[in-house]
């Protein structure tokens, strides 16, 4: 099956004024959880590859990245740091049971990982 990219993440200073641009820009739709710190975004794509906005908090700076889907974090992780890049945010279990983590490449990019 291989390891699709399954999501993506646009964060920045100002969710909201981000939220608004995209949804005008591309018909995105956009919704907000009760507490209205992070929207998911609903791109109505064949491919199904939706996403979210995310506001940034203390230093850490606006991004876009993706994530990428992968059967054993733990592998991944330790392929990651042995290949040459960082862990940023270490796995983190979601209320659905799966996992996620962040991490800089090479280069200083950030990429998501995900478990289900």
């Amino acid at each position: 099956m291989g390891n699709p990219v399954i999501f993506f993440e646009i964060a920045g200073r100002d969710a909201k004024k981000l939220s608004d641009f995209y949804s005008r820009l591309f018909g995105w739709n956009i919704s907000y959880d009760k507490n209205e710190a992070y929207a998911t975004i609903n791109t109505d794509a064949d491919n199904e590859v939706n996403g979210g906005i995310n506001e940034c908090e203390g230093e850490v700076p606006p991004y876009v990245t993706f994530y990428i889907q992968v059967d054993d974090l733990k592998e991944h992780i330790n392929l990651i740091e042995q290949s040459g890049g960082k862990i940023m945010v270490p796995p983190i279990t979601l209320p659905n049971g799966g996992s996620y983590a962040m991490f800089l490449d090479p280069e200083g990019n950030v990429i998501g990982l995900m478990q289900s």
